[in-house]
């Protein structure tokens, strides 16, 4: 057996035990490849996503609450919450660019999932919080505060700006 086909062997038995995992917490997931593993929304769960940036925030609020919840992040940037389902997006979230919210049997690949662009992965694990799902709405709460908060920061005197913003070695003439 070559190395790679051991590498994909023991992928396999990864994917198959995430599925294992998922479904015994009532997590409905497909297998829709040998190195794909689909969540599907609307019936146990819904999936919140959003920018990374913006889900970072986000962890920043929970973390601050004491709350931990399950978080994953793809390859492409973007981070998402599975939540309570059947909750409706608040019309505040509508226009937040990146927000969407999965359900009625829409399908996200779930982790350890390969995407043409890298892995998906949890950056907190499901089982850290027993598989609990967080009601939609406190996540939806925290996200509309992380977006206020991004709109009162963004572009304010004495905000950090990007290092590559800085100006250095100005001289005056």
């Amino acid at each position: 057996m070559s190395g790679w086909d051991s590498y994909r062997a023991v992928y396999g038995a990864e994917l198959r035990a995430a599925a294992r995992e998922c479904t015994d917490h009532g997590w409905p997931v497909i297998e829709a490849a040998e190195t794909t593993l689909l969540l599907v929304t609307g019936t146990a769960l819904d999936v919140l996503e959003m920018p990374a940036a913006l889900g970072r925030r986000v962890c920043t609020q929970l973390r601050d609450a004491g709350a931990v919840v399950p978080l994953a992040a793809t390859p492409t940037g973007a981070w998402w919450f599975p939540v309570t389902p059947g909750a409706e997006l608040p019309v505040e979230l509508r226009a937040a660019s990146g927000v969407v919210l999965h359900g009625d049997g829409v399908t996200v690949p779930a982790p350890p999932s390969e995407t043409p662009d890298g892995w998906v992965h949890w950056r907190v694990a499901p089982a850290l919080c027993g598989y609990r799902l967080p009601v939609a709405t406190t996540i939806f709460h925290a996200v509309i505060d992380a977006v206020r908060w991004r709109a009162d920061h963004d572009g304010h005197p004495g905000t950090q700006r990007p290092a590559g913003a800085v100006v250095v070695g100005v001289r005056s003439a």
